[in-house]
């Protein structure tokens, strides 16, 4: 299946990034891809919200998971875990996609997230994640999401913000099929 670049939101000291166009019946996948995405402010959340179309805002029900590896600079620590409080049970919050950034020039994050048929109006829509960053206490975290926005409404718009602050980088949206 071939990927066609929809997009490129490039941002400087944004508050958030939104795609408000492009995400239509065109595709049954839709997959955004980060790249170096560096928060302004210290131990932050990169998250996204969804927006059904004509709805009043970012605030969709959601339920998901999550669950990290993760491996210290030092060596003095690893860890893979189910990560409780990145997800969402019937939550109408930002899903964090990436825990606990630092803001240091070389503290970033990069990963796709795929989403699943927005348009369909009969099923829920499904998302999953995946990021490497490099983790504010110096190691880096290999974090995984994944769920289901709860509505059955189309979802035609995707906001990305850091739960605190701005950010610099640049998310591309591509169709696949």
């Amino acid at each position: 299946m071939a990927m066609t670049l929809i997009t490129t939101n490039t941002e400087s000291n944004a508050a958030s990034s939104s795609f408000t166009s492009g995400i239509d019946s065109t595709y049954k996948l839709y997959i955004f891809k980060f790249y170096d995405i560096n928060a302004a402010t210290d131990d932050v959340h990169f998250q996204f919200q969804g927006n059904v179309a004509s709805g009043s805002g970012y605030n969709e029900t959601i339920t998901s998971t999550a669950f990290l590896a993760g491996h210290y600079e030092d060596d003095s620590s690893t860890t893979l875990a189910y990560s409780a409080g990145n997800d969402l049970a019937q939550g109408t919050g930002y899903q964090n996609v990436a825990a606990n950034i630092g803001n240091g020039a070389d503290e970033s994050v990069a990963g796709t997230l795929w989403l699943f048929n927005p348009s369909n109006t009969t099923y829920v829509k499904h998302f999953y994640s995946r990021t490497n960053q490099y983790h504010l206490s110096d190691a880096s975290f290999d974090q995984y999401r994944s769920g289901y926005f709860n509505v059955t409404a189309a979802i035609t718009n995707i906001q990305f913000k850091m739960s605190s602050g701005n950010f610099d980088g640049t998310i591309k949206l591509y169709g696949v099929g």
